[in-house]
């Protein structure tokens, strides 16, 4: 039976990020894998819907005809879009491939990586079986790190067919464009695929919004800012909507829909997206031989050192990515994997922090979100100021005829004055919003920061000037421009 210093379930983000790290120790390390290599981050996940969402975006930018200019003749094929965000996938699989060849066993004398094909389950907490086809063997370990990743949820009552009605999964069994799309589920997935659709003009998206507000999650004033984008972008969202049934017609769907106010509406649609979240690939793991159960949610659960507990008090297991019930981002699940393996060789210097973890959301414009919200902050009795500030005040904005976005910070009212979390939307925001994440880290100061000179003209300098506003030395003061900056503060007496 062969034996591995570290056996990894799982070749997503998390995955292969705790094997690279296992490598960069001198391990022998063995990676599991049943479906596609790179996981759902890589076929199912961020880098395919992203590349679609370039891919929309550069096409909206040659179909806008009020910047002067007219390109002439346009057309899409979605099956060549496809082809493209297939060849993006096939690059980084590729990546990922010849990586592995170059740390196969027999290469290196104190390392290695080998790559097994197959659904993994626990015989014990020394001994994994591989099951592929008809064919299974075992092999051994002194340490796991289970890194399974996660899949769409379903609906209830709602079959996927994959054809007509689909999931994030199933977007290359798509021939053509729908001429008519019903999206369910307002948070970031079904609010990118939504801009995704709507902005190669090709389809009518209809987004069913089960609450008041998309992306819920968020302050109502970046939730309205998205919904406002998208209706601007031809999006019909339907606040307030529960999908009671989807009926299959021969050549359409109906959708029946009810809303809170007691009325129903059908709608008729080619294809029904179910876009409600991802819950954790936990199943069949033999999780019961290493005395796991997983938490009501599917998630295992994890100590400071992503050791997951055993009621047979095993510490040789270890978790990483969406199966841990943090947030669901692959930055998160690269950042986890690595920890994993410092957490099994016991080289954790400081647990990691979740609450700075930046997050990019592909709508149009984009959005980006670092730290705590006003709703976050409120609930913590944290007091706090605020200050909004649009980008139609910022020169590089300006020249580039891109305003359509804002910087929002908010930093402590205690005297301190330490940014607490920023969201921002426009151009250049996912490039900018970690140097704020550095700044929440470093626990500085908006004195402090404000020492920093942001060149001219570049978008950062509407943080500069936002920052300002909260000392009372801005360049443009909020007096001046009630509609482009708006000021707040709040502490647990004002309620």
């Amino acid at each position: 039976m062969e034996k591995f210093d570290i056996i990894i379930i799982g070749s997503g983000p998390a995955g292969f990020s705790a094997a690279m790290r296992s490598i960069d120790m001198n391990k022998h390390v063995c990676i599991i894998e049943k479906s596609a290599l790179g996981g759902a981050g890589v076929f199912h996940g961020a880098l395919t819907s992203k590349t679609l969402w370039h891919l929309s975006e550069d096409y909206a930018i040659a179909a806008n005809v009020e910047r002067g200019y007219r390109a002439s003749g346009l057309q899409v094929d979605f099956r060549k879009v496809l082809k493209s965000v297939r060849a993006a996938a096939q690059i980084k699989v590729y990546q990922i491939k010849s990586q592995i060849e170059t740390l196969t066993k027999g290469r290196f004398a104190d390392k290695s990586l080998t790559l097994k094909h197959g659904h993994a389950s626990f015989i014990d907490q020394n001994t994994i079986e591989i099951v592929r086809g008809d064919t299974s063997e075992k092999i051994q370990a002194d340490n796991f790190i289970i890194a399974t990743g996660s899949r769409p949820r379903l609906y209830p009552g709602i079959e996927v067919d994959h054809q007509r009605i689909i999931t994030s999964n199933d977007i290359f069994n798509l021939k053509e464009f729908p001429e008519k799309m019903v999206i369910v589920g307002s948070g970031i997935i079904g609010s990118e695929f939504a801009t995704i659709f709507s902005n190669f003009k090709q389809t009518e998206v209809h987004l069913l919004d089960r609450q008041h507000r998309v992306i819920p999650f968020e302050d109502d004033d970046v939730s309205d800012f998205v919904s406002q984008n998208l209706e601007n972008n031809g999006v019909i969202i339907h606040h307030t909507a529960n999908l009671r049934t989807i009926r299959k017609e021969e050549n359409s769907l109906e959708v029946v829909l009810d809303y809170d106010d007691g009325h129903s509406q059908v709608i008729e649609v080619d294809v029904a997206f179910i876009a409600i979240g991802r819950i954790p690939n936990t199943d069949n793991l033999g999780l019961k031989n290493i005395g796991v159960t997983p938490t009501k949610n599917g998630h295992l659960t994890i100590d400071d050192r992503n050791c997951v507990y055993s009621e047979l008090g095993y510490t040789n297991i270890f978790a990483a990515g969406d199966i841990t019930g943090q947030t669901q981002l692959y930055s998160v699940a690269e950042m986890q994997g690595r920890y994993a393996v410092r957490g099994v060789y016991n080289k954790i210097n400081h647990p990691i922090s979740y609450y700075n973890m930046p997050t990019l959301m592909f709508f149009k414009p984009e959005v980006v979100a670092v730290g705590l919200n006003e709703k976050t902050l409120r609930e913590m009795k944290i007091p706090y100021k605020m200050v909004f500030y649009s980008n139609a005040l910022i020169n590089r904005a300006l020249a580039m005829r891109n305003t359509n976005g804002f910087i929002k910070i908010l930093a402590s009212n205690d005297g301190e004055e330490r940014i607490l979390g920023m969201r921002a939307a426009g151009p250049q925001a996912s490039a900018f919003i970690v140097s704020i994440a550095h700044i929440m880290n470093q626990k500085n100061s908006v004195d402090q920061v404000l020492k920093t000179i942001h060149p001219h003209p570049s978008i950062t300098e509407g943080i500069q000037d936002c920052l300002r506003i909260l000392k009372g030395k801005s360049i443009f003061k909020p007096f001046a421009f009630p509609d482009l900056i708006k000021t707040a503060s709040w502490a647990p007496r004002d309620e």
